[in-house]
């Protein structure tokens, strides 16, 4: 007969000793503690962060790429998605979702999307015609479900 701690192991896999949500060191770090390094970065820093943003801007200013760079991130975070100035045909099914597909390939020829832009827009078509055709599914089950029990409306 095999040992249970063997068989315990293999159920939870190699390099898993522990089963999962049980810590090895529940005496281990409390949670929300805060590492000693970062402690420490902050209590030389209390007090100099305004002579240490004046630094870096005068460096910047001076025509230090990294302090203006440095400088530039914290002013203009970068941007992560742009207002798109495209009209979405209606879409109403299969065949509207055709029209909507090249209405979308003729302005990333145009150059008013970019390829990403084209993909997340090509991707909301995709699932507004998946919920589209999930629910005339869903109807026609219905329907089919009445007739066949008789009461049709």
């Amino acid at each position: 007969m095999a040992d249970n701690g063997l068989q315990n192991q293999r159920r939870r896999g190699p390099g898993r000793p522990f089963e999962k949500g049980h810590s090895g060191n529940p005496a281990g770090r409390p949670k929300g503690s805060r590492n000693h390094a970062t402690l420490m970065a902050e209590a030389l820093l209390d007090g100099e962060a305004e002579a240490l943003v004046k630094k870096a801007v005068g460096l910047a200013q001076e025509g230090n790429l990294t302090a203006l760079r440095l400088c530039l991130e914290r002013i203009l975070p970068p941007r992560r998605d742009r207002v798109v100035q495209f009209v979405m045909p209606k879409i109403k099914g299969a065949e509207d979702a055709a029209k909507a597909f090249a209405a979308l390939t003729a302005a990333v020829a145009e150059g008013t999307l970019t390829l990403s832009e084209a993909g997340d827009l090509s991707r909301l078509i995709d699932n507004q015609v998946r919920a589209l055709e999930a629910s005339d599914l869903e109807r026609r089950l219905h329907l089919l479900e009445e007739s066949r029990n008789g009461t049709r409306p």
